[in-house]
């Protein structure tokens, strides 16, 4: 792990997990809300102006297909360039590794500060924000006030990501795009679901992060959790908000897998080194050495297009013998 993800790895983390946590927030939906168009069109492309709705629940008006996006979180930077509009970015996250092309993008956060100046000086004609306080709702608030169109995204099931991209898609005139794309994920989810219906569910710990002696993993109703649920495990959850667990709590579920999401960013963290952790050594998963290291914690944890590739990944995981490379 580099010295500068080490040091902003947790509070990142925790942020988007608990962004993930189905629980009340000044910029989430109602439950069970649908991310939806309110104002429908009667052709494959967008029919400019446009009011969508949300999901955060709020009606945001588009009045002309946008030349400029920003987006505020990787998952949402992906979606764009997913929907083929790459080059309609102006300003991005310094957390954004892919596309490649999105390298020479300006960066207008931060170490997950959101600069606002540098978000106007970009002009967008729309903002993609992440919901659930991961874009605080003050900044929400502010960019709004300034007259930007704000679309909030906050996925909870990769059912609810792929509606974002076609949520997104509307709003950039893109549908035609993500049916293909949704298309081709929703194939594959299917696939997945199927290798796994018939097999026993072990309780499996995703660990995203140990952090001066705190455990972070799957918040309680997070995104993480319906995906190692949809991948045929049976998630362990920490603290819906916190996303950390106490490591009685940890022994007490006693997981019969564990999976090492933070080895793909510390090669520190190995079965081994988990083996020698005080209190670890009469959990199920370390006596019979079903401690795993996931090296594609990145598709697993984004909500975005590559969210099946993080399914596959914890699938062959939990499931070796069923799903295939």
């Amino acid at each position: 792990m580099t010295p500068r993800r080490s040091r902003i790895l947790p509070l990142l983390v925790i942020g988007l997990l608990a962004a993930c946590a189905r629980t009340p927030a000044a910029s989430s939906p109602p439950s069970g809300a649908p991310a939806s168009t309110s104002v429908a069109s009667a052709s494959p492309s967008s029919a400019f102006p446009l009011v969508l709705t949300d999901d955060a629940g709020r009606e945001v008006a588009i009045e002309a297909e946008p030349d400029a996006i920003v987006s505020l979180a990787p998952s949402n930077t992906e979606i764009v360039c997913a929907l083929d509009a790459c080059d309609r970015l102006v300003g991005v996250t310094d957390f954004d590794d892919y596309p490649p092309e999105v390298a020479d993008v300006d960066r207008v956060v931060t170490m997950a500060q959101v600069d606002v100046e540098a978000i106007v000086a970009a002009e967008p004609d729309l903002v993609l924000a992440a919901g659930n306080e991961l874009t605080s709702t003050t900044i929400i608030n502010q960019l709004t006030d300034l007259r930007l169109p704000v679309l909030v995204l906050y996925p909870e099931s990769i059912a609810e990501v792929m509606a974002d991209i076609e949520l997104v898609a509307a709003a950039i005139g893109r549908e035609d795009a993500a049916t293909a794309l949704v298309g081709a994920m929703e194939g594959r989810v299917e696939a997945v679901e199927a290798a796994v219906a018939d097999l026993e569910q072990p309780r499996t710990f995703y660990e995203v992060s140990v952090f001066e002696g705190t455990i972070y993993t799957a918040g309680e109703g997070s995104f993480l959790a319906s995906l190692i649920e949809t991948a045929g495990g049976e998630p362990i959850t920490g603290d819906a908000l916190s996303t950390s667990i106490a490591l009685e709590d940890l022994v007490a579920a006693d997981p019969e897998l564990i999976l090492l999401g933070d080895a793909t960013y510390d090669t520190s963290i190995t079965p081994e080194t988990v083996a020698e952790r005080d209190g670890w050594g009469t959990m199920t998963a370390v006596a019979d050495r079903r401690v795993v290291v996931v090296a594609e914690d990145v598709v697993i944890t984004r909500p975005g297009p590559r969210i099946v590739d993080g399914l596959e990944a914890l699938a062959r995981a939990i499931h070796p013998d069923a799903v295939a490379e």
